[in-house]
């Protein structure tokens, strides 16, 4: 049973981000590296990444014509969602390197997932921070805009590791007999609850780093 929910679910999480690939596709964003942004989030947040595009993404497409009415709680979810998208896409490149390398840490391979997952996200949370600040910076140099990446994603980076290494900790530990593994449809069902859960517990993070002008809102 469980796994078809996870097929399920993994089928919405897919559908999602076509949707929304498909719609940046012919309504591209002014801030370019949220043509990229929106259809990983549909990957895992499935229906509330449909609903927030089009309720609040849209409204940041370059042919909008609509005003931008978001309040501080979208504009703040904009950015978390920015940050979600590269620690997700890095924990995903993550998996099969592990997997395919068979490298463990102390003779776990969690905590070998847990340290070359967090390498990548974090590289690539940086890329995605570095190409919405550093187009907008115009009296940055790269440099600037990469130690302004590095100051406004490490701390978001980080609570939403801490959310999604938790959750992978109880996978690994409590609810299975035997961990599911890469191949199988219930480990990415996993993984998507797991970056759920990094959203939900980087949300604050970001929300203390634009309050404190750390970060800017989106």
């Amino acid at each position: 049973m469980l796994a078809i929910i996870s097929w399920i679910a993994l089928g919405i999480g897919i559908l999602s981000s076509i949707i929304i690939a498909v719609d940046v596709w012919k309504h591209p964003q002014m801030m370019k590296i949220m043509n990229i942004v929106w259809p990983i989030n549909g990957w895992f947040l499935g229906p509330i990444a449909l609903w927030t595009y089009f309720k609040w993404g849209r409204l940041k497409a370059k042919d909008n014509d609509r005003e931008d009415d978001r309040g501080k709680g979208a504009k703040v979810f904009f950015s978390t969602s920015h940050c979600s998208s590269g620690c997700s896409f890095g924990d995903a490149v993550g998996v099969p390197i592990v997997a395919m390398t068979g490298i463990t840490i102390a003779g776990s391979t969690l905590f070998a997932h847990y340290a070359v997952e967090f390498i990548l996200a974090y590289g690539f949370g940086i890329i995605f921070q570095y190409f919405a600040i550093h187009p907008m910076s115009d009296n940055n140099s790269k440099w600037d805009s990469i130690r302004d990446s590095i100051k406004a994603d490490s701390l978001s980076l980080i609570a939403f590791e801490v959310g999604m290494f938790g959750w992978m900790a109880i996978v690994h530990y409590l609810l299975f007999r035997q961990p599911p593994v890469p191949t199988e449809a219930t480990y990415w069902f996993m993984m998507q609850i797991a970056m759920v859960l990094g959203f939900l517990t980087s949300y604050p993070a970001n929300w203390w780093l634009v309050q404190k002008g750390i970060k800017e809102e989106m």
